[in-house]
């Protein structure tokens, strides 16, 4: 069956579009969400949006602070004035978490102190992400913003590892979870325009990119074709050397449970929801469930960022 193609837009008209799709924080109505918190929501039910909660805060943080250097690594002024708008994004997302918590959750803190303490909820695997292998990539892009290689090194970690597998994969976990709970309608409306039609247009655009440049990088050659029937080089999963003692090796009970399905007959749809976000929280799911683990980035693309890439850069992107 022939495989549909998005039109992918230039960064003048995703500049445009974004000036046309503006939103405001402080518009969403958390009434609503500060009573379910005190009142409908059980100890367990707190805990487990406490938790997902605690990743999109230290996440938003560290991109927010961590982007500059890819707006300074423009190509044109059309583009700078589209990654300037990105940076925009991503404090506004802060903002609106940091309101969550600070009226919902009646909790007032400064950002700062919402994120130490959101990073007590975190494992090591969120921090190789978030604070080695971002971190890393902005700095060297930040050195030298006229490196192409880094530049792509930089789009890959973060448009198409974290914001495009990790960040959609949470979104469709806590967003479905909350919607079929009946729970918090206010942060469901924040998250969904965080989320919205116009960061996966942006997000399509920024592979595109991606596949382009990497042709371009010699000192990343093309993958080699991968012979029929084998698993893909990038399997998602936490290398050995930041698998923990306890982590459950391949074949044990833990990592069957950790892979199996999330949904068997004759369960309610609050337990289900449940334990999809179990899943995430949990240890073993972190270093074995597949596309849903905050891994480290060499496991996700076998060793270099660019080796995720498709060898032909002229390649379609296909459509969602």
């Amino acid at each position: 069956m022939p495989t549909a193609h998005t039109h992918l837009h230039d960064p003048q008209t995703l500049y445009r579009h974004w000036e046309e799709e503006q939103w405001n924080p402080w518009e969403i109505d958390l009434a609503i969400d500060g009573e379910h918190w005190q009142e409908k929501m059980s100890e367990e039910d707190r805990s487990l949006v406490h938790w997902a909660l605690s990743s999109l805060m230290v996440a938003e943080e560290r991109i927010a602070t961590k982007f500059s250097g890819l707006v300074m690594a423009y190509d044109s002024e059309e583009e700078e004035s589209f990654l300037a708008t990105q940076q925009v994004d991503e404090v506004r997302h802060m903002q609106f978490y940091k309101r969550f918590q600070d009226e919902a959750i009646a909790d007032p803190q400064t950002i700062a102190v919402h994120v130490e303490r959101a990073r007590g909820e975190l494992s090591d695997d969120f921090r190789a992400i978030f604070d080695e292998a971002l971190v890393g990539a902005h700095e060297r892009l930040a050195s030298n913003p006229r490196d192409v290689a880094a530049k792509v090194d930089f789009v890959t970690t973060y448009h198409m590892v974290i914001e495009g597998t990790l960040g959609l994969t949470a979104f469709n976990f806590i967003a479905r979870y909350l919607r079929e709970e009946e729970m918090l309608p206010g942060f469901v409306d924040g998250y969904e325009r965080i989320t919205s039609r116009r960061s996966s247009e942006t997000q399509r655009w920024r592979i595109a990119f991606a596949r382009r440049w990497a042709a371009s990088c010699r000192q990343f050659p093309p993958r080699s074709p991968r012979p029929s029937g084998t698993a893909p080089t990038g399997t998602p999963s936490a290398p050995p050397a930041r698998r923990s003692a306890t982590s459950p090796s391949a074949g044990s009970p833990a990592a069957s449970r950790s892979s199996a399905p999330p949904c068997s007959g004759g369960r309610s749809r609050r337990r289900l929801g449940q334990r999809s976000l179990r899943q995430l929280r949990a240890p073993e799911a972190r270093s074995q469930q597949p596309g849903i683990c905050l891994l480290s980035l060499p496991a996700l693309t076998g060793g270099s960022p660019l080796s995720a890439l498709p060898a032909d850069p002229g390649a379609q992107v296909p459509g969602a």
